[in-house]
């Protein structure tokens, strides 16, 4: 195993580390540090192979539960106790966590035309974020531009619900809802009293606008509106189900 056998120990739930790290498991504390904490059983490990200089810390209850991982060097390793790791395992994994640093996220440019389908967020919910980040990774939109109402990408919830989409995707700081008006080349977004979505021809580059849960997108905003038929058996689909249809009848039409 790399990284030396060094364990840094942290035991009190109010040593200054840990008081960080606790912050970290809410959107305001990643905020305020530009730091998350990554769990779950298939996630970490995977995120360790594929994306390792994302990461700077590993916190773990036990050494052995490590056996085998291959750490790199420039990863820090913390033995806690069991009070602080339950503090900061709010997905009640058991599993290592990981500490990384939030990237970057440039806002994004309207002015410019859309590459591919860029998808417009403003889902507050951190799991129905997380799942559609998911789904927008696996049908090839690259480029997400998270509008102010939208949860924040490195939550705890969304990282898990994305099983590691973050790492695969540009984020983008969106404008507001005035703003998105001046976007430059075709915008849709899923309404229930749009168009039927089965008859649109694609065009291969567009951005698809999800508003918030519950709210839906000002009825003000100037955009090609679609609507999943269904057979009126529940009122309206979930954000993510629809958002998730949505990209893949885009996949299909253009890949």
């Amino acid at each position: 195993m790399s990284g030396g056998t060094y364990w840094r120990v942290i035991e009190s739930l109010h040593n200054p580390q840990a008081r960080l790290w606790e912050q970290i498991t809410e959107s305001r504390g990643i905020k305020k540090h530009g730091e998350f904490l990554l769990a779950g059983r298939k996630s970490v490990p995977e995120a360790l192979a594929l994306h390792p200089m994302r990461f700077h810390a590993l916190l773990a209850l036990d050494p052995a539960q490590i056996e085998g991982w291959d750490i790199p060097d420039h990863i820090e390793k913390y033995r806690l106790s069991r009070a602080l790791f339950d503090a900061l395992d709010v997905s009640g994994t058991g599993v290592p966590l990981l500490v990384g640093k939030v990237p970057a996220m440039s806002q994004a440019d309207l002015a410019a035309a859309p590459k591919g389908l860029e998808l417009v967020c403003a889902l507050g919910d951190p799991n129905n974020l997380g799942a559609a980040l998911r789904s927008a990774a696996a049908f090839g939109a690259k480029r997400i531009i998270l509008m102010n109402e939208a949860a924040h990408p490195f939550h705890p919830k969304a990282l898990r619900a994305a099983a590691n989409a973050q790492f695969e995707l540009t984020l983008l700081r969106g404008p507001s809802w005035e703003d998105l008006d001046q976007a430059t080349g075709p915008i849709f977004a899923l309404d229930a009293g749009g168009e039927d979505m089965g008859a649109l021809d694609w065009p291969r580059d567009l951005r698809l606008v999800l508003g918030e849960e519950g709210r839906g997108i000002p009825g003000s905003l100037n955009v090609r509106r679609l609507t999943i038929p269904t057979t009126g058996a529940v009122e309206s689909l979930n954000a993510t189900v629809a958002a998730s249809l949505a990209l893949y009848s885009h996949y299909l039409a253009t890949r």
